[in-house]
């Protein structure tokens, strides 16, 4: 599994249509194509991280950089009276695509 192309990292790599919301040199977010509620939206780094717990120390400022990411296009989305960041983690929490991504439903 660890040498798949996501489809996450077709997202990046422009391979495959998607509703950018932001983009720069460290990550992607985009509406989430099946989304789960009104606004739903994912947040991905564009370093390849396989699962959560696969993140080095030195990941952590991108890490933080998602997390506030995330915030700033909720509030740019009006998701002011309050929103979840899911990040699903291995088989048994529910992950299914294998490159770390930030659910904002």
């Amino acid at each position: 599994m660890a040498d798949e192309i996501t489809k996450a990292q077709i997202i990046i790599h422009k391979e495959i249509p998607a509703k950018i919301i932001f983009e720069d040199e460290w990550y992607l977010a985009f509406h989430n194509i099946s989304h789960e509620a009104p606004t739903h939206f994912l947040v991905i780094p564009k370093k390849h991280i396989f699962h959560i717990s696969a993140a080095e120390d030195d990941d952590e400022s991108l890490l933080g950089h998602l997390m506030i990411a995330g915030k700033k296009f909720a509030a740019d989305l009006g998701l002011n009276k309050g929103y979840r960041v899911v990040v699903n983690e291995g088989l048994d929490g529910g992950q299914s695509v294998y490159h770390v991504h930030f659910h904002v439903p």
